[in-house]
């Protein structure tokens, strides 16, 4: 399978959900981070994970950026500005931390979908959800962070507007970001986990 890189959203204050959420605790053990980052290394072993935001508790060797506490679209063009001169992988998987319902089968599945509507990773292959544009946990192609990083946006739906894009058709509630205590009650309630192991 072609690589891709992880980019994880744990900048956000968690307002609605009355504190941060990547220090929150992932009922199949770990943080809710630290749920996605597995995910992601059980399908991309060798795949690079960038950090934008604030550390992990259970994954402190990962790197992290700062996030400049502006929204996800300022996020994401300082992070641009930042790493595009580095080595990339094609594409990056580009999900905030409270999307607490990927799992491997269903991130092979969008990447599968992914690669084959963008070949040559030249897009930023976003999802439509219920009839909603889904930016968060589309594959941004690298070729793009050049380009990221000189857009005038502050809104992740004019940052879709000004890149070139493929929106895909997708069912699943894995787009779904879990915001609130009443969100994770009915996550929790839907998709029952086994104790973390000892």
């Amino acid at each position: 399978m072609e690589a891709a890189g992880l980019l994880l959203l744990t900048g956000g204050l968690g307002r609605r959900f009355g504190g941060p959420k990547h220090l929150q605790a992932h009922p199949g053990g770990g943080s809710w981070g630290g749920h996605l980052v597995a995910v992601f290394g059980s399908v991309f072993p060798q795949g690079p994970v960038q950090l934008l935001g604030q550390a992990l508790p259970d994954h402190s060797e990962l790197p992290a950026l700062a996030d400049p506490s502006a929204g996800p679209a300022v996020a994401l063009r300082h992070w641009a500005d930042l790493t595009r001169t580095q080595p990339q992988p094609r594409r990056w998987w580009v999900v905030p931390c409270d999307q607490l319902r990927w799992t491997p089968e269903l991130l092979i599945t969008w990447h599968q979908a992914a690669v084959a509507a963008d070949p040559a990773a030249t897009h930023w292959v976003m999802a439509r959800h219920s009839g909603r544009l889904q930016p968060l946990g589309g594959f941004l192609a690298a070729s793009l962070l050049p380009l990221l990083a000189t857009l005038p946006v502050r809104s992740l739906m004019a940052m879709a507007d000004a890149l070139p894009s493929l929106v895909l058709d997708s069912p699943g509630g894995h787009w779904l970001d879990v915001d609130t205590p009443e969100a994770l009650q009915a996550f929790l309630a839907a998709h029952p986990h086994p104790p973390p192991n000892p």
